[in-house]
């Protein structure tokens, strides 16, 4: 009796080296991608927090994202982008599957649950996006603020608080929020004063965020 064929494992896949997929570590602001590399390749965090910029033909600089264990990026080398529109850098010690721009087109093309795995991510990427501009266009930058915070504490998916780690400057903040470091700076001391969130101190304490904080993302 012929043996069962075993079923593609997505999650295995993605754990894994194998044909165009290799397993990359990258040390705390070590860059993985630079704006305007050559977009060949897909990246999946295993381990760590990834923080996406872009810089603008003037200079400045913007946070577009910060993405945890399980989000893919760079995905727009699917999509017959030639040159990264952004940058990537890791925020703590990271560990990567990088896959060949060709071996993720084939594993999509060929595995049915990868690709709906795969589908799925995405669209609930754009719907954080979306959530983020109807957020940008009729909260408060508190709110926002608020939102942020819970968002990196992964507040809805564990239903825990998570340490967030490793510290994120209040600059950075200001960028995913769309406000002035003061503004932020104001903001912090009033959730902390209010039992929100708590410094864990030293060089490499992070954030605690309390479900408290959730008040003020639900107030009106």
């Amino acid at each position: 009796m012929a043996k069962k064929k075993h079923g593609f494992d997505p999650n295995a896949f993605l754990a894994t080296i194998g044909d165009g997929r290799k397993l990359l570590t990258f040390a705390k602001k070590q860059t993985i991608f630079a704006q305007g590399d050559k977009a060949d390749s897909v990246f999946y965090i295993q381990k760590g927090k990834v923080r996406l910029t872009v810089v603008s033909h003037d200079g400045k600089e913007a946070t577009i994202g910060i993405l945890n264990e399980r989000n893919f990026f760079g995905e727009g080398a699917l999509a017959g982008q030639a040159l990264r529109m952004l940058s990537a850098a890791a925020m703590n010690d990271c560990e990567l599957l990088r896959v060949d721009k060709r071996a993720m087109i084939d594993a999509l093309h060929r595995e049915h649950a990868f690709s709906d795995l795969f589908v799925a991510y995405l669209l609930a990427r754009n719907i954080r996006y979306e959530e983020d501009l109807v957020d940008q266009l009729f909260n408060s930058s508190e709110k926002r603020l608020a939102r942020v915070l819970l968002l990196l504490a992964h507040f809805g998916k564990e239903g825990v608080p998570e340490t967030v780690v490793p510290k994120i400057s209040q600059e950075t903040l200001a960028e995913m929020v769309g406000t002035t470091r003061s503004r932020v700076s104001f903001f912090m001391n009033r959730f902390r004063k209010l039992g929100f969130i708590h410094y864990a101190g030293g060089e490499d304490g992070g954030l605690q965020v309390h479900s408290s904080l959730l008040n003020i993302v639900l107030h009106d």
